[in-house]
């Protein structure tokens, strides 16, 4: 080997050796085959999705679901990257699922119908009873202390004329749009469908809450209504008195944000300034009140919560097409554009029927003594006591939604829709809401989300793309990884410590 010269040093020359075939980049790819298989999901996905094809030979429609929320949770984020991990050779060994090429996982997810993702969300509720049953009692206890469901769309930018079930929405994107309904408190997608960009997601509201309640396990919404009714959450874009008749059809409260229209205005004016107190979510200037007011045809016992933020004049953009001047009451504006008024404030609404202890307009009934309840188990969530503030932070949490969203895009691959057929497109995006779904399971599960619950990037860079040589011994494989890299053996053994799926 040839000695380079440097600067005060001597550098020897790299030379580069045969390809070693025993190298992976992902050896965390052995913890998702065995939790993979722990949770029977390639089962769970075949018995509730059924046969896509008439031959019983090559892979079903569970191990093509599987193997892109793997190609997706490593990284890749179009159909090709199923043809670079196929040529990690150690990595294809460890993987619980064969790793399709792109052009038979495109042709086999063709070949999903409407039947077969109805068959899907039911394996998707089937797999979240199954895990949420392995979890410790103290996280059943708080899951099932309340239950909300989120809903929220997103659009994915496409490009290319020839793509199906896309259209301009209203940015002059031609875009997809995912809809999807989650349970909150356990950060998992039990229900979506993919639109097209200028499709509207509120006649479509009332079918996919029913669709996500039936997708968490039946004790939990019990020992949650045992507590306090089942709530929905949803921003404007659902601000219909439709979805409001649904939820509380099925048994559940509502909160929804609400249009700044006129009537809303004019309830807005008829607050007295002493009725304001400050927000709970400690956003400075932030208040809130409660109005007697409810939009023409809804549930009975709604009303409206407002919450105004300060702005000084100085900060108001002169842009006209600022988000936040849409936010500040017309008047206002003008007073405080023109130097007339110091500040003017940010105005939201949120339109509900959450009973709420401190709401004096509320028209419901003081609700009869409950018999006493038994006392809490150690980790046990207390039953809610909601007054303005504390409803009007906990609809602030509809980030959660948004997060999950965001871990579709960035932690797996629906920023993108990688094919111009519709069904493939479909199956994309559930592949990703999978891919997220696995990710929370894996985590809770294995108990490594105690501190906080890992993005995907984070996870594939402390666990799942962590190089290693593979080793074959006495009839074993044996993993060496890097030093100080311990979180796959600790994630490993967990994993093998919980009971086997039946």
């Amino acid at each position: 080997m040839k000695r380079v010269r440097g600067r005060g040093r001597v550098r020897k020359r790299v030379r580069i050796g045969a390809p070693d075939p025993s190298l992976t980049g992902t050896s965390g790819v052995a913890a998702l085959a065995e939790f993979i298989e722990k949770l029977d999901l390639v089962g769970r996905l075949d018995r509730g999705i059924g046969a896509i094809k008439e031959r019983e030979r090559g892979a079903t429609a569970g191990q093509v679901l599987v193997s892109l929320a793997q190609c997706q949770l490593l990284g890749g984020d179009v159909l090709a990257a199923l043809d670079r991990q196929r040529q990690d050779v150690a990595g294809s060994a460890l993987s619980a699922v064969p790793v399709l090429a792109s052009t038979t996982a495109a042709g086999l997810a063709r070949r999903f119908g409407p039947a077969q993702l109805a068959g899907l969300e039911s394996a998707v509720a089937d797999l979240t009873g199954h895990a949420v049953a392995l979890l410790p009692a103290s996280r059943r206890a708080v899951l099932a202390a309340a239950v909300t469901v989120d809903l929220d769309s997103t659009d994915v930018e496409v490009y290319g004329p020839t793509k199906q079930g896309v259209a301009y929405n209203y940015h002059g994107q031609r875009a997809g749009r995912p809809h999807l309904g989650t349970w909150a408190e356990a950060g998992l997608t039990l229900a979506a469908e993919l639109l097209a960009g200028n499709e509207d997601v509120r006649p479509r509201a009332a079918d996919l809450l029913r669709r996500v309640l039936a997708g968490i396990p039946e004790d939990i919404r019990s020992a949650a209504a045992d507590w306090d009714r089942l709530r929905v959450r949803a921003d404007a874009g659902y601000f219909t008195a439709d979805l409001a008749h649904a939820a509380v059809a099925a048994g559940c409260d509502f909160a929804i944000a609400a249009k700044r229209n006129t009537a809303m205005w004019r309830a807005y004016a008829a607050i007295p300034e002493d009725a304001w107190d400050a927000a709970a979510s400690g956003m400075p200037g932030a208040q809130v009140a409660a109005v007697d007011y409810a939009p023409q045809g809804w549930p009975p016992h709604t009303y409206t919560i407002v919450r105004r933020v300060r702005i000084e004049a100085e900060d108001i953009s002169g842009d006209p097409r600022s988000r936040r001047r849409r936010t500040i009451e017309t008047n206002q504006l003008a007073l405080a554009l023109e130097g007339a008024a110091t500040h003017a404030h940010a105005v939201s609404f949120i339109v509900t029927n959450i009973p709420a202890n401190d709401h004096p307009a509320n028209p419901t009934e003081p609700a009869e003594p409950a018999e006493p309840a038994e006392p809490a188990e150690p980790g046990e969530a207390a039953a809610p006591v909601a007054s303005i503030t504390q409803v009007e932070s906990w609809f602030r949490r509809r980030t959660d939604i948004e997060d999950r969203i965001r871990e579709a895009k960035l932690g797996a691959a629906l920023r993108h829709l990688p094919s111009g057929n519709h069904a493939i497109n479909t199956v994309w995006m559930w592949a990703a809401l999978l891919a997220g779904n696995i990710s929370v399971l894996l985590q809770a599960l294995t108990g490594i989300d105690q501190r906080h619950r890992a993005h995907g990037a984070h996870l594939r860079h402390e666990l799942l793309c962590v190089p290693a040589r593979m080793v074959r011994h006495g009839r074993q494989l044996i993993l060496r990884l890097p030093p100080d890299r311990q979180l796959l053996p600790t994630v490993l053994a967990r994993i093998r410590a919980l009971p086997t799926a039946a």
